[in-house]
């Protein structure tokens, strides 16, 4: 099966184009090898008023053929369609059609446009099921170059032999300008070129995203088979749009829905890093062990990243969990995963990753002048306020202090502040998923078992050896809690309790916050308003 037939949209030759901005008039290339002949045939002619074309895609093929040995782009201006939405009439004109808007915020700046009322145009009329030229207007009000068409988008497109080149050096790790490089040779200059790097490289990272490929489809519904023959609990679930093909994928196996009902307080939900590291829209639900490990409970592959997508993700994964929702979960900043949250998880806490956030910081504030005193403070701020009302007076004084009244995403945050302020959000229970830790679990899991060039055929193969991979290590951090005991460091009943307690890792998380503490005698020095100022005693003690 082709790509295209199971995650792209099928190319509809009667499309309706409507009026837009400049860069919507960017006309896609659609033609038929049946077309091909009559266009050659008559691509040299000059369009003349009467002539008549078998279908709309001949008719447009020939206009921008013309166009592109004169030496101008093509857009699509007026269409009309009749009864049933036929396609009774539509005009193709030069880009440059249109009057100059210039926008710009500052105004001794203009930003170029390309309009300059040109009347150049081609009207086409429906006639007996063929498409007729009715009125022509060949003359330009500017100049046309027919060695620059190449550079114009509308001219651009990236033939069967171009893509199949790039992919294949693609998945041979060679760099983009090497790919481009021989394509070059091969076509005998850049002249004779119809794309651009720019347009290698976004068929390039278009090709790496959820769009299987010949042969992906099919493995990931075997690896489906293949594990519930293996295993009758495992739990998988595709969706498919109205025309059948796929979207959206979940799966979990046994023990990643057993472990949740052993770890279910916290859960995070991260679909970021193999989408910016391996453009892969894969998209893991993740616990967090008696050892203080990530542990998988389910994954998603998705198509689109909007409330709807995530909704359907979230229904999955509950269903899959027996319909018992987290008590809290943490994701990114997201409108639409949020969205989602409050629809299916509606009692449960949802926190943002703090990180997510403070590094936005350069973008949203780097234009004020003083950036770096802004930048300061704002840290200090949410990391150095101890409760809710200290958080909001610093809050205030910031803002005052920086005149940061109209900045709308300090404002955001703010409105928010119960979901990332470690101030607000430390009465919950956070399994150890510290204010700055980024969500370590897709890294523990697929480092080294998935790159940039990783396709979602071999991505569903080594998913299940790094999920034994996975297993294997917490089996052996387990029987080393059970053989080895880490000695106490103190001589306090409490700490032998937490020895007892806690797994070998929890417990040296736990020894290293009491080293600390103990020993320590403060004394207070100055108190002035808020701030106290102590000094502290530590007493030097041998540890055994």
């Amino acid at each position: 099966m082709e790509p295209d037939l199971i995650f792209g949209e099928v190319a509809d030759k009667n499309r309706a184009f409507e009026d837009a901005d400049e860069d919507a008039f960017i006309f896609e290339e659609i033609r038929d090898s049946s077309d091909d002949q009559q266009v050659e045939h008559i691509m040299m002619l000059q369009p003349k008023k009467g002539m008549t074309f078998d279908s709309e895609d001949a008719a447009v093929s020939f206009y921008k053929d013309y166009a592109k040995k004169e030496g101008f782009g093509v857009i699509r201006r007026t269409t009309r369609h009749g009864e049933y939405s036929k396609l009774v009439y539509f005009t193709l004109a030069c880009n440059r059609q249109g009057k100059a808007q210039y926008s710009s915020k500052n105004s001794f700046k203009p930003n170029p446009s390309t309009r300059m009322q040109c009347p150049a145009k081609i009207n086409f009329s429906r006639h007996e099921e063929k498409f007729r030229i009715t009125s022509i207007t060949l003359d330009h009000n500017h100049p046309i170059s027919p060695s620059k068409a190449r550079f114009l988008r509308c001219h651009k497109k990236l033939n069967l032999h171009a893509k199949r080149r790039l992919e294949l050096n693609d998945q041979a790790g060679i760099r983009l300008n090497k790919k481009i490089g021989s394509l070059v040779m091969e076509a005998g200059g850049y002249g004779n070129l119809e794309f651009g790097e720019k347009e290698c490289r976004n068929y390039l990272q278009e090709t790496r995203r959820l769009k299987l490929g010949a042969g992906d489809a099919h493995a990931v519904y075997q690896y489906f088979l293949r594990m519930q023959s293996k295993d009758p609990d495992f739990f998988h679930l595709m969706d498919v749009d109205k025309d059948g093909r796929l979207r959206n994928v979940f799966w979990a196996d046994a023990r990643s829905r057993a472990t949740y009902e052993s770890y279910c307080d916290v859960i995070t939900f991260d679909t970021t890093y193999l989408t910016n590291k391996y453009s892969m829209p894969f998209a893991p639900f993740v616990g967090v062990n008696h050892h203080g490990e990530s542990v998988l409970l389910g994954c998603g592959l998705l198509s689109n990243e909007d409330t709807g997508t995530f909704a359907w993700l979230f229904k999955s994964w509950l269903c899959c969990m027996s319909n018992k929702p987290p008590n809290v979960i943490i994701t990114d900043q997201c409108k639409a995963m949020q969205n989602a949250i409050e629809e299916v998880f509606p009692q449960a806490r949802h926190r943002w990753w703090i990180w997510h956030i403070m590094k936005k910081i350069p973008e949203k504030l780097s234009g004020y002048d003083k950036y770096e005193n802004i930048k300061y403070t704002l840290s200090n701020v949410v990391y150095d306020s101890l409760t809710k009302c200290d958080f909001d007076k610093a809050w205030v004084e910031m803002i005052n202090k920086y005149d940061l009244h109209e900045n709308e995403w300090l404002a955001g945050l703010y409105d928010e502040k119960n979901r990332w302020v470690p101030a607000y959000v430390k009465d919950t229970f956070w399994a150890g998923m510290s204010s700055t830790q980024r969500s370590e679990s897709v890294n523990a899991f697929f480092d080294g078992y998935v790159h940039a060039r990783t396709t979602l055929k071999q991505f569903v193969e080594q998913y299940e050896n790094a999920l034994r991979d996975k297993v294997e290590k917490e089996t052996k951090a387990d029987s080393k809690s059970f053989q080895e005991e880490i000695p106490c460091i103190t001589h306090f009943d409490f700490e032998k309790q937490f020895q007892v307690a806690y797994t070998n890792a929890k417990f040296q998380e736990f020894q290293e916050k009491l080293r600390g503490k103990i020993y320590c005698y403060p004394s207070l020095l100055n108190n002035e308003g808020p701030l106290l100022t102590f000094r502290i005693r530590e007493d030097r003690k041998i540890f055994f």
